[in-house]
């Protein structure tokens, strides 16, 4: 039976990307989009938008390919128009662990999932897909939690999940909480947090007066050594002076507390700012 599947935001630039993945996965799709730019994206691609009581009307399942500050203002206004066992299907942990869904809808079930995007090592060769960076012509894992609902849901969120996001190396099963420790905790909080280091030290041995392009081929021919070795993509085979000399430095340029940013108390009030806008 084809499921049918209403996005919210489908002429967005996520919302796209996944109206398209579902459409040709045979899905029978409801493209809701209320701003002009999104409605013409999706009509120039061959797709009808549909404004938001038509498109939701009957949906077995509901896309919410929206900015986290409104998901929840939205499912709210939303839910009276939804019978029970319709699943809200979110794209990030954020509202969900913010605890920013209707609170009053046991009958509803909550599914989030997410991508991991393209790994740095794969053996993908060809030139598309070594330029995909997010995900949708490379292949790439997800990660899917159920939030409520009944078990058998888990399968129907994952099977729309791993149509939106294919082609699908690995799907994750995880709870809300731990989708949330991995983005915004590990992703953002901690990644995203020592790549734009990274770039400011790239800036700082310009400043300094090595040739920018100098320090940028060499910081990044370094990453691709030392994350291999780090991670089990080659043998670990730093020298004893260069273990010596990380050790050192990491009292120099990681502040020892950066564990906090995973653990749960200082995710939910990071997931808080991203919807509420307040927090730290």
């Amino acid at each position: 039976m084809t499921r049918r599947i209403a996005v919210l935001g489908a002429g967005g630039k996520m919302g796209f990307r996944i109206t398209r993945k579902l459409k040709n996965a045979g899905y029978d799709l409801r493209a809701v989009e209320i701003a002009e730019t999104g409605r013409a994206r999706l009509a120039d691609a061959g797709i009808l938008p549909m404004d938001t009581a038509e498109g939701v009307k009957d949906a077995e399942a509901i896309v919410f390919a929206l900015p986290d500050n409104i998901i929840g203002q939205v499912a709210r206004e939303l839910s009276p128009q939804i019978g029970p066992g319709v699943m809200f299907l979110i794209l990030d942990a954020a509202a969900p662990y913010a605890d920013d869904l209707p609170k009053d809808r046991p009958d509803l079930t909550y599914f989030v999932g997410h991508p991991c995007h393209p790994p740095i090592f794969s053996t993908t060769t060809t030139g598309a897909q070594r330029t995909d960076y997010h995900g949708g012509v490379a292949p790439q894992s997800i990660v899917c939690a159920l939030m409520q609902g009944p078990e058998e849901h888990y399968a129907v969120g994952a099977e729309i999940c791993e149509a939106m996001w294919s082609p699908i190396i690995k799907t994750h099963r995880v709870t809300v909480e731990q989708l949330a420790i991995l983005e915004p905790g590990l992703s953002e909080m901690v990644a995203m947090a020592f790549v734009d280091t990274m770039v400011e030290a790239v800036d700082e041995c310009a400043r300094l007066g090595v040739p920018r392009e100098a320090a940028f081929d060499f910081l990044i021919g370094h990453l691709n050594v030392e994350i291999a070795m780090w991670f089990g993509f080659s043998p670990k085979v730093p020298s004893d002076a260069a273990l010596r000399l990380m050790r050192f430095a990491k009292s120099k340029v990681v502040n020892e507390k950066w564990r906090d940013a995973l653990q749960p108390k200082l995710v939910r009030e990071a997931a808080e700012l991203i919807v509420f806008g307040k927090g730290q």
